[in-house]
């Protein structure tokens, strides 16, 4: 085979396959924008605020903060829920701990049998009832913080995915480049023998 001919096959090769990467990248920086977008506007509909700064100052187990939400949730004080980091500190680390606190520790299902257990109309069933439907209104809002948050992590993987396919698209569009400019500059005559380059006069030869 022709050394020139070699060249031109495998640069266009390498530019089809640098185009493929070019738009993978873009589909996946489309979807990162999208997610983004979407998971910001579900989130900022909910109208869900984290508690002022000065609620942290006096943190106490048993009340709305308590001294484990400092760590996590103290970096989002006053701040209005929006983004899916957000969302899963707001999930697990504040209604979470709620939650253990009013339910005792058990789930919701947990709670709902034991209060059909009870005999209704009694103060206990009544109690216990109310409980149930706190417990259930908090797991609702806690899962579907927490899926916001799930999606927002494939928003990130997908940027990820954009610029890592971006950046193999223009490595690959040099290496493109480099092989017609190698194409270009290589006589016709020679001859590719194995990993080798005859020139065309040798071979005469």
């Amino acid at each position: 085979m022709r050394r020139k001919t070699f060249d031109v096959l495998v640069s266009g090769g390498g530019m089809v396959i640098a185009v493929v990467l070019i738009v993978a990248g873009a589909l996946a920086f489309w979807g990162y924008s999208f997610t983004n977008t979407n998971v910001h506007n579900q989130l900022a509909e909910q109208k869900i605020f984290f508690p002022p700064e000065a609620a942290f100052a006096h943190a106490k187990a048993g009340t709305e903060i308590t001294p484990s939400m400092i760590p996590s949730v103290s970096q989002y004080a006053g701040q209005q829920l929006l983004t899916g980091a957000q969302a899963e500190v707001y999930a697990n680390d504040f209604i979470a701990v709620h939650l253990q606190e009013i339910g005792g520790g058990k789930t919701y299902s947990q709670l709902s049998t034991a209060a059909r257990a009870l005999p209704q109309g009694s103060a206990a069933a009544a109690k216990a009832n109310a409980t149930v439907q706190t417990v259930f209104q908090g797991t609702t809002l806690r899962g579907l913080l927490l899926e916001a948050y799930s999606f927002s992590v494939f928003g990130e993987i997908a940027f990820i995915g954009a610029i890592v396919a971006w950046s193999l698209g223009f490595v690959m569009l040099l290496l493109v480049g480099f092989g017609f400019w190698h194409a270009r500059k290589t006589s016709e005559a020679d001859q590719l023998v194995g990993m080798h380059t005859v020139k065309g006069e040798s071979q005469a030869a």
